[in-house]
């Protein structure tokens, strides 16, 4: 029997909707227990990401389409089946006819209703969207909209909001550990060097496994680089990369260190280890240890004014790398900011005695508000004047056209 995947796209929404695991994820677990070809995998995470994207807009029309009560099923393939129509470019004949032929048959008159109804008024439907509230416009809830509103002007909100509803390009940069890396990335025809950001590269496709199987590449936003540039690991220092896995920053400091020095990597969840050594190991890193350890515990004492930098790489609300993470803005609430702040503050804390005297801390998240970042670093310094601000960076993806970030470098001077 032919695969129909906006069958598995909708039972995908179903589980989604339960708050049970990342869309990405059960994309991929999707296509290992079924099977799916590449092609079929594409389609199925255009369809699932593209819902989630889009989830309030498309809602939107569907309240405009169908008057009455819609449960969780019939509303996932509606979803499915607009999107397809309104966004996606696909014939409109094979967006119609293979959703309805994907719904349990109780549902197909209404469903083929639906979106005949939605090819008729297609037109009219896009002409809306620019009328739309914000938070509709853009799906986005309400409250991010309005919290966002505090702190940016109505254009910077406006350009954030367009920003993450437009798929993320696939960026990477090379390996400096591997030499060879450089002069073959560099000039394959297939890929252009992001302006301001040296040995980073976007590709239209998937980069070539062997670069990645030889560990000439790491698929990466270059927002990622400030927090190590900040940190200035240097060749012979002992560092820690406290929040570690999957490793994109710990194998940045081993290139920055020259794979000369010790580099000890540490992740809370034991899960995330062998990722992460995966990684390290694929990436030529020859300096790094990895320990499991929850910085949310007190220090142990071996490492009592041991290192000469550490970069805290603390969890966070996601707003920065909300594009890419397009679960997180359905699943932060205005109450995780504080949730968060408090978790944050114990992580910095925990990790002080660790730092000797003349040594830094970098502290850092893919957040772009200010709870999380600047006030938390000033309410820090307050409590510990044996610490200095030497230098912070905000990013925000509107002005820097990459994933938002944040970072700050606390000097020990005492």
């Amino acid at each position: 029997m032919a695969i129909n995947i906006r069958t598995h796209a909708a039972d995908i929404l179903d589980y989604w909707q339960e708050g049970k695991d990342y869309a990405d994820s059960l994309v991929n677990r999707w296509q290992r227990e079924e099977e799916l070809s590449q092609e079929d995998r594409n389609l199925l995470n255009a369809l699932v990401l593209g819902v989630i994207r889009n989830q309030s807009l498309l809602d939107h029309f569907i309240s405009k389409l169908r008057e009455g009560k819609i449960d969780m099923e019939l509303r996932n393939v509606l979803r499915i089946g607009i999107f397809q129509i309104l966004f996606m470019g696909i014939a409109d004949h094979a967006a119609v006819n293979e959703t309805v032929e994907s719904t349990r048959k109780g549902l197909r008159g209404l469903v083929n209703a639906v979106l005949r109804r939605t090819l008729r008024e297609k037109e009219e439907l896009l002409e809306q969207i620019s009328n739309l509230p914000l938070q509709i416009q853009f799906s986005h809830p309400k409250w991010i909209c309005e919290h966002w509103t505090k702190s940016f002007t109505t254009e910077q909100v406006v350009e954030l909001l367009k920003w993450n509803q437009t798929p993320s390009k696939i960026t990477f940069r090379i390996n400096p550990l591997v030499p060879e890396a450089h002069d073959i990335v560099s000039n394959s025809p297939n890929v252009e060097p992001l302006q301001g950001h040296p040995d980073f590269y976007t590709s239209i496709k998937l980069p070539k496994h062997e670069w990645m199987d030889q560990g000439y590449i790491y698929i990466q936003d270059p927002a990622t680089q400030y927090a190590v540039e900040l940190l200035a690991p240097k060749a012979g220092e002992t560092i820690l990369d406290a929040c570690a896995a999957p490793g994109g920053k710990s194998t940045q400091i081993a290139a920055s260190m020259s794979n000369n020095g010790t580099l000890i990597c540490t992740d809370s969840n034991p899960k995330r280890i062998p990722r992460l050594l995966e990684n390290l190991d694929n990436l030529n890193v020859k300096i790094a240890e990895t320990e499991v350890f929850d910085w949310l515990e007190p220090t142990p004492q071996k490492w009592q004014n041991y290192f000469d930098g550490i970069l805290l790489d603390v969890p966070c609300s996601n707003t920065g790398v909300l594009r890419k993470r397009i679960d997180a803005r359905w699943r932060i609430t205005p109450e995780s900011f504080e949730q968060l702040k408090e978790l944050q503050i114990n992580i910095l804390e925990n990790a002080l005695p660790c730092v000797k005297i003349g040594g830094r801390i970098v502290y850092s998240t893919c957040s772009i508000d200010a709870q999380e970042n600047t006030n938390l670093v000033q309410q820090f310094l307050t409590k510990h004047p044996e610490f200095e601000l030497t230098k912070e960076q905000q990013i925000y993806p509107f002005e820097h056209q990459t994933d938002g970030a944040y970072a700050a470098i606390l000097t020990k001077i005492s």
